[in-house]
C-alpha cells in the first residue's frame, strides 16, 4: 500500500486539477462570450433606440441607495459576479443623476407624468432625499402629477412619496415610520472573554468612537449627545412630511401603544390604518392604479400597461455615457469626498488623502478652473490625511480660488477638519457635524498568547525597541508608553481646535466649548459659527461661482478616471445588461434581510481595519450612522 499511495495521490490531485481547468475554460469562455457580444452590441447600438411615447409617465423606480458619489466597482469583477447570478454589493444611484432625469423630464412635453414606485430605494439621507424632492416640485410647478404607488413604504420612502400629488397603497400594503436610531455593536465582554486588552487615548468628553471597545453599552454622555441631533433629525422629518401631507406632527405614531390602538380601530388593518391618519390617499390594487394612469397618459397595449419610460431608459437619453468638459469655458470644479477617510490613495467610495489633494491639485493647475466646490460626506478617518487634504485647500486659496465646502449628509470628525479651512462653508439643516475630537486605540493580545502556552522574550538596546513592530501586542503596553500616546493625543486635540479656531477666526476656547467630540445638526452648527449658510450643494455652487466673479460657467466634475481597458469593460458590462445578456436577479424578503445582516458585519468590521493613519490618530464619528 505505501507504494501505492503516492500514486493515487497523484491521479487524486491530476482529476482535480482536470475539474479546475474545466471550470475555469468555462468561466473564460462565458466572459470572452459576454464581451464579443457586447463589443458587436457596442459597435451596433444606437443611443436613441429607447423611444418615450407622445403622452407618457416616466416611472422612477430607483434600485439602491443614493449617494453622492459611486464606490468604485472594477468592471470586470462585476460582470463576472453578475454573470455568476449573484450581487454583492448593494446598487448606487447617484442623486444629481436623479436631479438632471427630473430636470429633464419637466421640460419633455411628453412626459405628463411621474410615477414613484419606490420598493428598491435603500439609505438616502434627509439632505439627498431633499434634493431629489426639489426636483419633484419643479416637475409640479410645470403643471404636470406626481403619483406615488407601492405595496410598501418605508421611512426613506413615504418620505420621497410624501411630494406626490396623491399616494397610493396596495390593499394589503404597510406604512411604517419608525424614527431614527443609533445602534453600534459593543465589544468590551467578548474582548475580555478572548483575554484582548484595549488601550484608549482620547480627547472629548463626547467622543464616542472607542466607546463599543471600553463597554458594554451607550455612556450617558453618549446617549444625551447622540439624542440631541437624532431629535433634530426625526422632527425635522414629521415637520416636513406634516406639512405636505396637511395634517399635525401628532399624526406619527412614536409608541406601540398608539400604534396599537389605531390599527385595532381599523380592525387590524394596516392598510386602513393608513388610509384613515391620511398617510396615503387610496387603497388600490396595481391593476386599479394602473387604470388610474391609463386614463391620463394612454395605453401600451402591447405591454398591456400605461405608457411609459422607466428611470435606466430616461437616464440613458439623458446622462451621456462619456462626458468631455468643455476645454473653452471657465469652470467652477466639483469634487465629491465619500466615505472613511484613509491614508495614501483611495478608489471613489473612501477619501483617500493623496488621492484626494490629487483631484484638489488638479483643479489648482487648471487655469480654466475659477472656484472649487468640496462636497464632504463623511464621518472622518486618518488625522494625517485629513490634513493633507487640507493643505491643497489652502493651496488653493493662496492660488486666488476660492473654496467653498458643501456638507452632505455628514461632514463630521475629519469630515469637519477638511471642511474648516474653505472659505465659506454651507450645510443643510440636518447635516451632521462637528465631533471635533480625536483619538487613538491599540489592542494588545498578552493575556490571550500567555494562555495559550505562547511567551515573548529577548533583548533591546532601548525601551523603544520593537514598538513599531507590534510587539505590545504580546507584551502588553507598558504605563510610559500609555502616558506618551494619550499627550500625543492631547497635542492633536490642540492641533485640531487650533485649526478650527484659524480657520474660521474663532477663539480657540469657543471651539473647545462646541468641540470635545460632539456631534452637532447644521442648524445648530450655524449657530456656532462652525458653517456660514445652510443650504443646498446649488446653493455652494452659486456662491462659488460669485466669489470668482463668474457670470457664465460650466461645473466640472473631477473625479478618479478609469483606465481604458475598465471603462471598456464597463461600457460592455452595461451593454450586455441592457440585452439581457446577464441574469437580473430580484432577491426574496429573506435573502434582503440576510445581506443586510452581512453588510452590517462587513462595516463593523471595516471600521477599523480599514484605518491607516501613520500616526495611529484618529478623528472619525461612529455613532454618525443611522439605523
Amino acid at each position: 500500500m505505501s507504494l501505492e499511495r503516492p500514486g493515487l495521490l497523484r491521479r487524486f490531485f491530476s482529476a482535480v486539477l482536470k475539474v479546475f481547468k474545466t471550470v475555469r475554460n468555462l468561466v473564460l469562455n462565458l466572459i470572452f462570450l459576454i464581451i464579443f457580444v457586447g463589443f458587436i452590441s457596442v459597435l451596433l447600438s444606437d443611443d436613441e433606440q429607447v423611444e418615450v411615447p407622445e403622452s407618457a409617465a416616466l416611472v422612477l423606480n430607483l434600485k439602491g441607495d443614493l449617494v453622492e458619489e459611486l464606490r468604485f466597482v472594477d468592471p470586470l469583477e462585476a460582470m463576472m459576479n453578475e454573470a455568476a447570478g449573484g450581487s454583492e454589493e448593494t446598487p448606487e444611484i447617484l442623486v444629481r443623476d436623479v436631479v438632471k432625469v427630473l430636470e429633464r423630464a419637466t421640460k419633455d412635453d411628453k412626459i405628463k407624468v411621474i410615477v414613484l414606485e419606490l420598493s428598491n430605494l435603500g439609505r438616502g439621507s434627509l439632505d439627498k432625499l431633499q434634493t431629489v424632492g426639489s426636483a419633484l416640485e419643479k416637475f409640479k410647478a410645470a403643471g404636470k402629477k406626481v403619483l406615488a404607488t407601492g405595496t410598501f413604504y418605508a421611512q426613506n420612502q413615504y418620505y420621497l412619496a410624501s411630494y406626490a400629488d396623491s399616494i397610493n397603497l396596495h390593499p394589503k400594503g404597510t406604512v411604517l415610520l419608525e424614527g431614527y436610531g443609533s445602534y453600534p455593536m459593543y465589544y468590551k465582554s467578548a474582548l475580555e472573554k478572548l483575554k484582548i486588552s484595549t488601550h484608549v487615548f482620547k480627547v472629548g468628553t463626547y467622543k464616542s468612537a472607542v466607546e463599543p471597545f471600553l463597554r458594554d453599552d451607550m455612556s450617558p454622555e453618549a446617549k444625551e449627545a447622540n439624542s440631541a441631533w437624532l431629535n433634530e433629525l426625526w422632527s425635522s422629518y414629521k415637520q416636513q412630511v406634516a406639512a405636505r401631507r396637511g395634517f399635525d406632527v401628532s399624526n406619527f405614531d412614536e409608541s406601540f401603544a398608539s400604534l396599537y390602538q389605531r390599527i385595532s380601530a381599523a380592525d387590524g388593518d394596516i392598510a386602513k390604518y393608513a388610509l384613515d391618519a391620511k398617510l396615503v390617499d387610496s387603497l388600490k390594487t396595481r391593476e386599479e392604479f394602473r387604470q388610474d394612469v391609463i386614463a391620463l397618459v394612454g395605453e401600451d397595449k402591447e405591454n398591456q400597461t400605461f405608457n411609459q419610460v422607466n428611470y435606466d431608459e430616461y437616464h440613458s437619453l439623458v446622462i451621456p455615457k462619456m462626458q468631455m468638459p468643455n476645454p473653452m469655458t471657465d469652470k467652477v470644479a466639483l469634487i465629491v469626498a465619500r466615505g472613511t477617510i484613509v491614508d495614501g490613495n483611495a478608489k471613489a467610495g473612501m477619501i483617500g488623502g493623496d488621492s484626494t489633494a490629487k483631484l484638489l491639485r488638479k483643479a489648482r493647475l487648471d487655469d480654466k478652473v475659477k472656484a472649487v466646490v468640496l462636497r464632504i460626506d463623511s464621518g472622518g478617518g486618518s488625522a494625517f490625511a485629513s490634513e493633507i487634504i487640507s493643505e491643497e485647500i489652502r493651496l488653493l486659496k493662496a492660488a486666488g480660488k476660492p473654496v467653498i465646502a458643501s456638507m452632505g449628509a455628514v461632514a463630521a470628525s475629519g469630515g469637519y477638519w477638511i471642511a474648516a479651512p474653505a472659505n465659506e462653508i454651507w450645510a443643510a439643516p440636518t447635516t451632521i457635524t462637528g465631533s471635533i475630537g480625536i483619538f487613538a486605540m491599540l489592542h494588545t493580545a498578552e493575556n490571550a498568547v500567555g494562555s495559550l502556552g505562547l511567551n515573548v522574550d529577548g533583548v533591546g538596546t532601548t525601551d523603544l525597541a520593537g514598538f513599531s513592530a507590534g510587539l505590545p501586542l504580546f507584551k502588553g503596553l507598558p504605563a510610559d508608553a500609555e502616558k506618551l500616546l494619550q499627550r500625543m493625543i492631547e497635542r492633536g486635540y490642540d492641533e485640531f481646535i487650533t485649526h478650527v479656531g484659524v480657520s474660521r477666526n474663532l477663539d480657540k476656547t469657543a471651539v473647545d466649548k462646541v468641540g470635545q467630540g460632539r456631534v452637532w445638526t447644521g442648524t445648530k452648527a450655524l449657530e456656532f459659527g462652525l458653517v456660514d449658510k445652510l443650504g443646498t450643494l446649488e446653493d455652494a455652487i452659486a456662491s462659488a461661482a460669485s466669489k470668482a466673479s463668474l457670470s457664465q460657467f460650466d461645473v466640472w466634475l473631477v473625479e478618479q478616471e478609469l483606465t481604458p481597458q475598465q471603462q471598456f469593460v464597463k461600457q460592455l458590462f452595461g451593454e450586455a445588461k441592457t440585452m439581457g445578456l446577464l441574469p437580473e436577479i430580484t432577491p426574496s424578503a429573506e435573502t434582503k434581510a440576510v445581506q443586510q445582516l452581512m453588510t452590517q458585519l462587513k462595516q463593523h468590521v471595516a471600521q477599523f481595519s480599514q484605518f491607516n493613519d501613520p500616526n495611529g490618530i484618529y478623528s472619525y464619528c461612529f455613532s454618525c450612522e443611522l439605523q
